[in-house]
């Protein structure tokens, strides 16, 4: 007996709704439950204010802010390293052993525990350059665990853009730099962004990197210079929920909401940009 097509492909498009409609279930979920317990904390002292009385009572002002220096060093050192490593094993690099066990080993990196690049920042960063638990040791940990996944997205853009942009580009004249600056890295850019989503994501919620790195437990003053020390939402949660105790449950949910509303934020603002530089694709 001959299958009705058309019966085939309604089972099959209903099955893949199916299947999106249980992964962002527990999404919603947890995000219904963080917005119903932690919306209450959510005022103007608890953003602007320090912790007191032992972390029970006051805000995550310091926190904040220094989630904000590490998300922002992160990117000053992994987006120009990442990009460029892209363009080099996209358009420089030959083809060879050499080369693919480069590739390999970034995606292979890309699964590494973040426990792990903790530890590493703790070994070369912290003791062995003498940097010391600082806000340069945290971002340059954290800089190292999201390159590979900089370097394989921007890689994947720059590999989508048709291989005849390059090709008119240089029978213009051209030279391969001037290619790659005006024919592909403008049509790349969305791709480009969209592993900066990425790495914003992990770098702002990770906790292990900066534990060993940079988080500090308390601090009774914002960080002056990137050799210091700095209090980070993903640690402060961490401690707030396991270490202090009698701490309400409305101030750890209030965190978690700050925290996910900051890399929320953070990713629409990236989604915009990139929206807008994918309408200037010509093809």
């Amino acid at each position: 007996m001959k299958r009705n097509p058309y019966i085939t492909e309604k089972i099959a498009f209903a099955l893949l709704f199916l299947a999106t409609i249980l992964v962002l279930l527990p999404v919603i979920f947890i995000v219904f439950i963080i917005i119903q317990k932690g919306i209450s904390a959510i005022s103007w002292e608890f953003l602007t204010t320090s912790p007191r009385m032992g972390m029970r009572e006051g805000g995550i002002f310091p926190a904040i802010i220094g989630t904000v220096y590490l998300v922002a060093g992160t990117l000053v050192f992994a987006l120009p390293l990442g990009v460029l490593a892209a363009i080099y094993l996209t358009e420089y690099a030959k083809d060879n052993l050499l080369t693919r066990l480069v590739k390999l080993a970034i995606i292979n990196l890309a699964g590494v525990p973040s426990v792990v690049y903790g530890l590493f920042g703790l070994g070369i960063f912290v003791i062995f350059l003498q940097f010391g638990a600082s806000i340069l040791a945290g971002s340059l940990t954290l800089a190292i665990m999201v390159l590979p996944i900089i370097i394989t997205t921007s890689k994947e853009a720059l590999e989508s853009v048709p291989r005849s942009f390059r090709e008119v580009s240089l029978s213009l004249g051209a030279s391969k730099w001037q290619t790659i600056r005006h024919s592909v890295l403008p049509h790349a850019l969305p791709g480009i962004l969209t592993g900066i989503i990425l790495a914003v994501s992990r770098a702002a919620g990770e906790t292990a990197p900066i534990l060993f790195t940079v988080a500090a437990f308390f601090l009774p003053k914002l960080p002056q210079s990137v050799f210091d020390q700095a209090m980070a939402l993903p640690y402060h949660l961490y401690v707030i929920s396991t270490q202090v105790p009698n701490v309400a449950e409305h101030t750890r949910y209030g965190t978690a909401l700050v925290l996910l509303l900051m890399v929320l934020s953070m990713n629409f603002l990236a989604i915009v940009v990139r929206s807008r530089f994918r309408k200037l694709k010509k093809w």
